[in-house]
């Protein structure tokens, strides 16, 4: 494995790693470390206390982020007719059917962010299960992506809505904003994020839940964030609130 650079280790050195810090000291940290040459993207990582090989402990939902992810994002759809005006009408970058299937299938083409299918094409779709399936870029009913109503699929996706999932390890990873984000917009979006991996809690999940939160931006060390108030995000960020520049 390749050695981390300079500003890596310089970042890590200011990071105590044995500390839990709460939400607004850890944005606080995460902006203050190093910075790079590009506009880093900011991630939640939670360690869930789930066996992801039982069905009915896997994670996996939508949500939309009050500040946006600051990514431009690029959406796909499968359909024809006018289902594809519609799409093309919404905004959509890509539009196809079996032809956008057999560029995906034979180029490995994959560049977007989400697709969104309608319910007829996914005999088509089906077939791409092992390409898309690994990127989570398949779509399915749970998260909106297979629908009739492409229109408002397409808008939701551009305004910022995001799939999150269990990994095989029971993490989840889901994208806070840009590190050019000031800490209120960082925060909010944190909370929202917190709240609904709490409130999407698996009935059949046994034990401690949520066993971890870290935050950490692109190139930038992990920051473990205080879980012992876990249901309490919301009453702490108001308190913070006070304490962030408008």
């Amino acid at each position: 494995m390749a050695s981390h650079g300079k500003r890596y280790r310089e970042a890590r050195g200011t990071v105590d790693r044995e500390r839990a810090y709460s939400p607004l000291e850890a944005v606080r940290l995460l902006k203050s470390l190093p910075a790079t040459k590009f506009d880093e993207t900011v991630e939640a990582h939670f360690r869930l206390g789930l066996n992801v090989r039982h069905a009915d402990q896997q994670l996996r939902g939508t949500l939309m982020l009050p500040h946006g992810s600051g990514r431009e994002m690029r959406v796909a759809v499968f359909a024809e007719g006018e289902k594809a005006k519609e799409a093309e009408d919404a905004g959509a970058d890509i539009v196809g059917s079996a032809d956008l299937a057999a560029r995906i299938q034979d180029e490995g083409f994959t560049e977007f962010d989400v697709a969104i299918a309608t319910p007829d094409q996914m005999g088509v779709v089906g077939r791409l299960g092992r390409i898309l399936g690994p990127r989570g870029l398949m779509p399915n009913p749970r998260t909106g992506t297979v629908t009739n109503d492409v229109g408002k699929a397409v808008s939701e996706a551009k305004a910022g809505k995001l799939e999150y999932r269990t990994d095989r390890g029971a993490n989840v990873h889901v994208p806070l904003g840009k590190l050019s984000f000031d800490e209120r917009r960082l925060l909010e979006n944190y909370a929202t994020v917190v709240e609904e991996i709490a409130r999407a809690k698996p009935a059949a999940a046994k034990g401690r839940y949520i066993q971890g939160i870290t935050i950490a931006s692109t190139m930038g060390p992990g920051i473990k964030v205080d879980t012992t108030r876990i249901r309490e995000v919301a009453a702490e960020l108001d308190e913070e609130r006070e304490a962030v520049p408008a």
